[in-house]
């Protein structure tokens, strides 16, 4: 992979860290500012109102996948990665002078509100406009290591948001945490927002774009998506399984330790700290062992483990009493859903040709992200406040079996050429001949 290739994808993935620091710092600091914009009462129903409105961002997020997947197709990867992180920056500065009940009654609430519409907005067209570039951007034959940089960048900006929480927990008192230390994490976000902002507005957009010569007046418009409504639907439920999984260990493990397992916040966040980096450095190497093998084989092995585990991991990890346990278990999940996470977003790019690749990895993302993995967290606490916490063990579980049928019947996407795949080509589920060119 040569020195540009690296630069490319070093460029989208730190914009991506700072997007998802942005994204996770509201779920990671929840605890603290939960009883800020709401009043004092039950802890459970404070927290399940500001997963409501985290839950009410990823609704955003597919009118962002359609607004963003739209400019990516049509103006460039470069410039959909630009306006993203510019609607991030918008809402991190909201929340950081957002007014509290006390202030401003539920005006505060408001405010947080409308920022996370707009991150709904940002990471509704992020995450297709860094699944395309990176995947664009790489050397074909290494597709799969190279898009999972877009979860090690994930997975890093939540790994600075509860590196920043730890540092925060340890040199301020837990009243100052909640009176206004969980303001801070709000405001390194908007300033790393603008360094990357500078940072993509000198990127290098990717051959594979530059070099399409297809410039129908459809490009990058539901008409054209249509077209590919099977891949589409495939997109939705290849994801289903994934993100539920993923946003049960990493947004919600926190909070999961602290409410449901009695851990104290800094041990609940340690243990999240320390399974994440480990999460982080195992995507790599699964890209690039999908590269070796093929995308379905760590696919159907992320489904059959999550649909099988999932209960029982849940199960011991609410009866852990100390860091060492709760650490084994989380990364037991996690080495799980790496299957899933270190290669979704190339596989997705790999479904659509050139011209409707951002739109058509953005807009059914963003919808299954929308009715699965946003909502996770409030169904968790739903389940936990009825008193049958252990239903939300088998929800996420069953989301994963769905995904296993999908898995186990789509077509092998790895050895694909992007840049000779063409309208109507789709690869999508089931038998038959695909009748996709693949890499000579």
């Amino acid at each position: 992979m040569g020195r540009q290739h690296w630069k490319k994808i070093w460029v989208g993935s730190a914009g991506n860290m700072v997007e998802w620091f942005d994204w996770f710092v509201y779920a990671s600091f929840a605890t603290y500012f939960a009883g800020a914009f709401f009043p004092s009462g039950n802890p459970t129903a404070q927290l399940m109102n500001t997963a409501g409105i985290f839950a009410v961002g990823f609704f955003m997020r597919p009118v962002g996948g359609w607004l963003l997947g739209r400019v990516g197709d049509r103006k460039g990867r470069k410039a959909a990665l630009t306006l993203t992180v510019t609607l991030m920056s918008a809402s991190a500065v909201l929340i950081a002078v957002a007014p509290t009940y006390s202030v401003a009654g539920y005006g505060g609430a408001l405010v947080l509100l409308v920022a996370r519409l707009l991150q709904g907005l940002s990471v509704g067209g992020e995450y297709a406009a860094s699944a395309t570039y990176l995947t664009e951007a790489s050397d074909p034959s290494r597709r799969g290591f190279a898009s999972s940089f877009q979860y090690v960048s994930m997975t890093a900006g939540q790994i600075a948001g509860l590196g920043l929480q730890i540092i925060l927990q340890r040199t301020m008192s837990d009243d100052a945490l909640h009176s206004y230390g969980w303001r801070i994490p709000f405001i390194v976000g908007a300033l790393g927002a603008a360094v990357i902002f500078y940072l993509r507005r000198n990127m290098l957009e990717t051959e594979v774009y530059a070099e399409d010569t297809s410039h129908s007046a459809e490009r990058g418009t539901l008409r054209a998506l249509w077209r590919h409504k099977r891949e589409a639907f495939l997109v939705i439920a290849l994801t289903m399984g994934g993100t539920v999984a993923y946003y049960t260990y990493t947004t919600y493990l926190t909070k999961y330790l602290s409410n449901s397992a009695g851990l104290s916040k800094q041990t609940a966040t340690l243990v999240s700290f320390t399974a994440l980096i480990v999460f982080a450095c195992l995507q790599p190497l699964a890209g690039a062992l999908s590269d070796r093998i093929g995308r379905r084989p760590l696919l159907i092995t992320f489904a059959i483990g999550s649909t099988f585990l999932t209960v029982p991991i849940m199960t011991l990890l609410r009866r852990v009493d100390g860091y060492w346990a709760a650490l084994g278990l989380a990364l037991l999940a996690l080495v799980v859903v790496t299957g899933y996470t270190s290669i979704n977003a190339c596989v997705k790019a790999e479904l659509f040709p050139t011209g409707i690749r951002a739109l058509g990895v953005a807009l059914p993302y963003a919808i299954a992200n929308a009715l699965f993995g946003g909502t996770a967290e409030y169904v968790a606490l739903w389940f936990k406040k009825g008193g049958i916490e252990s239903g939300f063990y088998w929800y996420v579980a069953a989301c994963a079996a769905v995904s296993l049928v999908v898995y186990v019947t789509m077509r092998e996407t790895k050895d694909l050429d992007l840049a000779r795949v063409k309208a109507g080509e789709g690869t999508g589920a089931g038998d038959g001949e695909s009748t996709l060119t693949t890499a000579s």
